[in-house]
């Protein structure tokens, strides 16, 4: 059993690989794809009110646009946790800037949006 660091996405895993028959002295070339590129990271806003992850889940929807006016305890973000909806509503009144898009994976704590 031979043991490897594998680094995937900028998390490294560690796995145990067993050896199964042929010369332990010889190499395998195992073909490499290139990743796309990542997606350009939507700037930071930092000024105003931060929405704030309750919990870790993902994103199933953006209740308002960029730029909309928001009202205090408004249904803002639809996040999914333990296959349950939850609705994360506003903590004040003002216009919303979004930090997150549908379909992201968000842990506690992470900025959602904006409100100023």
């Amino acid at each position: 059993m031979r043991k490897f660091n594998v680094t995937v996405n900028g998390k490294t895993y560690s796995v145990d690989v067993e050896e199964v028959g042929g010369d332990s002295n010889s190499t395998v070339a195992v073909p490499v794809t290139a990743a796309a590129p990542a997606p350009a990271a939507k700037p930071v806003v930092g000024d105003g009110t931060p929405l704030k992850a309750p919990m870790p889940g993902l994103i199933l929807g953006l209740a308002h646009k960029d730029g909309d006016t928001v009202k205090k305890n408004e249904k803002v973000v639809v996040l999914e946790a333990m296959k349950m909806e939850n609705d994360i509503n506003a903590p004040a009144d003002g216009v919303i800037t979004y930090v997150v898009k549908k379909g992201d994976n968000v842990d506690t704590g992470a900025i959602l949006a904006y409100i100023k």
